[in-house]
């Protein structure tokens, strides 16, 4: 991994050894939107901050140092989780305006690296299954060494 990279402040999960970037305003459902994907099987890579690094051809998402394996659950306080890593393929940006059907999904410039990002509403119990769907559909693949 390569010395220079950011933090964001996002939340990010590893689902089938990808990234999935979780992104929206304080109090949007990052957290707990993670939280139902950990329960399905993901794994926590970063809650509130996750560190951005270019490796090759791709971004790898990386849990930061000072917050890494916690998950705070509104309410009930913070869990201990054990922390991943892996490349990063979709940014999911909560918005409760997102189109029903994808439009062309833009993508954004990290690092040097173009990141597919889909606008998600938060407005459904299979929030979940349908951000997992999410990454099959429109997700990147990992870089073949």
């Amino acid at each position: 991994m390569s010395t220079s990279g950011q933090i964001v402040q996002a939340s990010a999960v590893a689902i089938d050894g990808r990234a999935l970037l979780i992104e929206g305003p304080p109090g949007s459902g990052k957290s707990s939107l993670a939280l139902a994907l950990i329960d399905r099987g993901a794994g926590l890579i970063g809650d509130d901050g996750v560190r951005l690094e270019r490796s090759g051809g791709e971004i790898i998402a990386a849990p930061p140092p000072n917050i890494a394996g916690k998950l705070e659950i509104r309410g009930v306080g913070i869990a201990e989780l054990p922390a991943t890593s892996a490349p990063l393929a979709l940014i999911l940006s909560l918005d409760p305006n997102a189109p029903r059907y994808p439009q062309p999904l833009e993508h954004r410039k990290i690092l040097g690296c173009e990141i597919p990002v889909l606008p998600f509403r938060f407005d459904t119990p299979l929030i979940a299954l349908r951000a997992e769907w999410a990454v099959r559909l429109h997700g990147l693949s990992p870089v073949k060494e």
